[in-house]
């Protein structure tokens, strides 16, 4: 695991300085709160790219992932749009679906702000992205490989879903079974609001399919990191694994995305824009980078066999 995941990040709205008389002005704006691995890993990879090229970043976290009604997030997205035309920054980085729907969306697309997209799963286009001043990159995840990395360990193709009962979980779950409908064999799914609903549909799930996705923890009231790593640790029968390297304690196999990679694009666009390209010069992307981490606990415990080849090449395994 990349130990940039668990970087210490200023707060909300805190500055860093770079040190340039000529310096740009780049606001980060977050869907979710410091401490989420994966929105963490996003501004870890914008700081770095930043860093030394006397350039200012200035973060603002929305925090919907624990606060999830509307009310509040059209509320948070005021206060992003309230601290935009205070600092009147030269381009806003907006991470994940919340921020683009209540900010970019009702605030600042067809307005003269450029504004770089990153975190949004599978397709732009529901937002109307791209526009004259909106660009990003788009998140997409390689379920079919992940999959086939399980496959020979496991009894037959019947895969499972599990996530959190959130709009984000919801639409991961459908663009994968759309996209790959004819490579994986989904046979159920589940999307759980609490830990005690994820223990019981977790266990039956084992029973039930033969191969299971758990894709996030996070929007799962209650969740409790340890006692959900000895419940799973005791639970797990079948091959399992996500596409978010921060879930490497609760499956045998992630076959992740890279979070910095998203937030080092979209730093970059950025600072080929303060530079003076038009932002509609800048074509929607999607990552392309992937990360092998492998749970031995788990896979020990639960007698799951993975490919010798598939060891080997890992980045990491967790013992």
């Amino acid at each position: 695991m990349k130990t940039r995941y668990t970087r210490n990040l200023l707060a909300a709205s805190a500055i860093i300085a770079c040190g340039s008389a000529q310096a740009g002005e780049v606001l980060f704006v977050d869907s979710y709160h410091e401490g989420y691995a994966w929105s963490d890993g996003i501004a870890a990879g914008i700081q770095e790219a930043l860093d030394g090229s006397g350039h200012n970043l200035t973060m603002f976290r929305m925090d919907t992932k624990r606060n999830k009604g509307d009310d509040f997030k059209v509320e948070a997205s005021q206060k992003a749009f309230d601290l935009i035309q205070e600092s009147k920054p030269d381009v806003v980085i907006a991470c994940d679906d919340n921020a683009a729907k209540f900010l970019i969306v009702e605030h600042l697309d067809g307005t003269d702000i450029p504004v770089v997209f990153c975190g949004l799963n599978w397709d732009a286009s529901g937002y109307g992205f791209p526009t004259a001043n909106v660009t990003g990159m788009v998140e997409v995840a390689s379920a079919d490989e992940l999959v086939g990395m399980l496959a020979p360990g496991a009894a037959g193709d019947r895969v499972g879903f599990i996530g959190a009962e959130t709009a984000s979980e919801h639409k991961n779950y459908e663009a994968i079974a759309s996209k790959f409908g004819d490579q994986i064999n989904f046979t159920a799914s589940e999307f759980v609001g609490n830990f005690e609903d994820f223990k019981t549909n977790f266990a039956a799930l084992q029973d039930k399919v033969d191969i299971l996705i758990f894709s996030n923890y996070a929007g799962i009231e209650g969740w409790d990191d340890g006692a959900a790593e000895e419940f799973i640790l005791a639970n797990t029968k079948i091959p399992t694994g996500s596409m978010q390297p921060f879930m490497q304690n609760y499956v045998t196999l992630v076959f992740g995305k890279v979070a910095e990679e998203q937030g080092a694009w979209s730093a970059n666009a950025a600072m080929e824009i303060m530079g003076g390209k038009a932002v509609s010069d800048i074509p929607v992307t999607h990552n392309k980078e992937g990360l092998i981490i492998i749970n031995g606990k788990i896979a020990e415990a639960s007698g799951v066999e993975l490919q010798a080849e598939l060891v080997e090449i890992a980045n990491s395994i967790v013992e």
